[in-house]
């Protein structure tokens, strides 16, 4: 069992460890490592001598050794003093009260931040937070920096929310076509991030999005087209590991974006044979690892035809080994998409996976579902020699570079100040709303319906689906598009009629509309039976203009057939609604193209709209 010494973590108040610590503490917590492991002031120094990386191996024990390979979730705003009901989540899942008790017993390598976790609620407290972690690892003995991770894809996914700045995701992004807005994306996440003490980031997506019918990919890929793909991930890696602020990192290997099964919930499986793999999903990830990618997540999917064992791509030595480094050349960080993800979990126990995992060539093991079970089955794993110690040297060895090439053992600690100057502040939030109208595609504008006039249409209804708010804006995206219609002149009011509305609902709606000088209706995923269908439909039929605007994927156009006008967005995030409502109001003018096709609803195999379409003002 692991050490379950919680060590000196020092009293923190509610919000955690506060102030920031001087340089003399920093290195008297380090043990003098920062300046034997310093990379020089360039950004473009070279990487950590690993004589001094190896020897630091050297003093670890093997329970210390098996810490360093887990990225752990953990609940609470303070790494000290988290809420009761915080509290008991841990105990509960974890066996410890805290993130400063989880460090201390498990000697974690990394720590994953979530919002359902409540580790991200204001800045602020993010930073104390990351500083409490940071303080609690490296007052234990032989303590190490911490690298401390999340999921901020931007669009539908992300961890903290405004007032950081939030871009548009990877569809998006895709649809504006500029490798630069990509670039500037990284710098801009990069540094708000880092400000926040997260040094290593979830993103960019790399998977390539064949499937219309992908449940977990969709618009959190930039598109069908793998050189496209492969041109914005390369761009966005660079622009996050700028001057070392942030380590991306390319998901989910080997391509996850021809799957009909959420792997969260299933076992997908990918037919693709390997001549398609090497021309459709391999690109991007080639293009990451020439960009210099720190680190790559797996997929828990499986690809028969680079191996086929049956296993999950995380625990597939031929797959991580023999084609990630070997072939690719890739000598980076390797971590596991969560192992408490279904897919990774079908065939093999959760004491087993993750020392498969390893054995195929993994470096970081995320979130498994019980850490207690995972970590002690590592540990038997090297006592019983199953794994040997050399074994997790190798990657704590590449562990370790990363976090002395992202600086960490000299700078481990951020400051309040730092997050003031830095995070959501007006030329950034100005950065986002200018890529954000760069990205907004016009599919359908027949008889030329928009812009809307607030002469001639003063007065807006909008309706629609409203589906929680993705990445901790405001929300909802009626409620968006209203206020920001409003602030362009029109008097505009929201009703929201959700992802599957009633016929009384829909019968508000379309009384509604009546009072109303033209409709905006936002669409979510709609199907050829869907309820929303039925509303478009019966909003047509009031004679109203009736503007469709697809807030997550662009393909509801091909079920909407009669409407005059259809925007996409390709998410409900408050930049991209403002960047939709300004180009309905003609504020803007629409720039974005399909990164996707979109086939015909009633014949799949033949496209309605296809790869680079979409309208500018004057054309049909």
């Amino acid at each position: 069992m692991p050490d379950t010494s919680t060590g000196s973590t020092g009293s923190t108040g509610s919000t955690g460890y506060t102030a920031t610590p001087s340089r003399r503490t920093i290195l008297a917590a380090t043990a003098g490592l920062s300046g034997a492991l310093a990379l020089g002031g360039t950004a473009h120094a070279a990487r950590p001598d690993d004589r001094k990386l190896r020897a630091l191996i050297a003093r670890m024990t093997l329970p210390e050794k098996v810490g360093q390979l887990f990225v752990m979730r953990v609940y609470g705003h303070s790494a000290t003093a988290p809420d009761q009901a915080d509290i008991d989540a841990n105990l509960k899942e974890i066996g410890v009260r805290t993130a400063a008790e989880l460090v201390a017993r498990y000697r974690v390598g990394g720590i994953i931040y979530f919002t359902w976790a409540h580790n991200t609620r204001d800045p602020h407290q993010i930073a104390d937070l990351s500083n409490g972690i940071q303080r609690a690892s490296l007052t234990e003995p032989r303590g190490l920096p911490v690298l401390i991770s999340t999921d901020q894809e931007h669009g539908i996914v992300c961890r903290v929310g405004e007032p950081a700045t939030l871009f548009p995701g990877a569809m998006a992004i895709g649809a504006g076509g500029s490798r630069g807005d990509a670039r500037t994306l990284g710098r801009i996440a990069g540094q708000e991030l880092r400000a926040l003490g997260i040094r290593q980031n979830y993103s960019p997506v790399a998977d390539v999005n064949v499937n219309p019918a992908n449940p977990v990919i969709g618009v959190r890929s930039f598109g069908s087209e793998p050189a496209a793909v492969a041109g914005m991930v390369a761009a966005e890696v660079a622009g996050y590991q700028h001057a070392r602020q942030v380590a991306a990192t390319a998901k989910h290997f080997p391509g996850h974006g021809d799957t009909a099964v959420d792997s969260h919930y299933g076992f997908p499986v990918i037919t693709h044979t390997r001549e398609q793999w090497e021309s459709l999903d391999a690109p991007p990830f080639r293009a990451a690892v020439r960009a210099g990618i720190d680190s790559i997540m797996t997929a828990h999917i499986m690809v028969p035809a680079l191996d086929d064992s049956g296993d999950p791509a995380t625990l597939s030595r031929p797959i991580l080994t023999g084609i990630l480094r070997e072939e690719l050349g890739y000598d980076g960080l390797v971590v596991t998409d969560s192992l408490g993800m279904e897919g990774v979990r079908t065939k093999y126990g959760d004491d087993r996976v993750p020392v498969l995992a390893l054995k195929a060539g993994v470096d970081q093991l995320l979130n498994p579902p019980n850490l207690a079970v995972a970590w002690n089955a590592v540990l038997k794993a090297v006592q019983d020699g199953e794994l040997t110690e050399a074994r997790l040297d190798e990657s704590i060895l590449r562990i370790l570079r990363l976090k002395a090439k992202l600086r960490l053992f000299e700078e481990p600690y951020v400051t309040q100040g730092g997050v003031d100057r830095t995070v959501g502040i007006p030329s950034h939030l100005k950065a986002a709303d200018r890529i954000a109208e760069r990205t907004t595609t016009l599919l359908v504008n027949e008889q030329g319906l928009l812009p809307l006039s607030r002469r001639t249409h003063p007065r807006v209804l909008v309706v629609g689906a409203d589906p929680a708010s993705p990445s901790g804006t405001t929300g909802p995206p009626t409620g968006v598009l209203a206020a920001a219609l409003t602030e362009l002149g029109f008097t505009a009011t929201a009703l929201s009629t959700g992802t599957s509305p009633s016929a009384a609902t829909i019968a508000r709606a379309v009384a509604a509309a009546g009072e109303a000088d033209a409709v905006v209706v936002g669409t979510y995923n709609v199907t050829a039976s869907s309820a929303q269908k039925t509303l478009v439909e019966q909003l047509l039929a009031t004679g109203r203009p009736v503007v469709a605007v697809a807030i997550r994927n662009p393909y509801d156009v091909a079920h909407l057939p009669a409407v005059r006008a259809c925007l996409a967005s390709y998410s409900w995030t408050d930049v991209e609604l403002r960047a939709a409502a300004r180009v309905i109001a003609g504020r803007a003018a629409p720039r974005g193209r399909l990164p996707v096709p979109v086939q015909r609803a009633d014949d799949p195999t033949r496209v309605l709209y296809p790869v680079g379409h979409g309208l500018s003002y004057g054309s049909r």
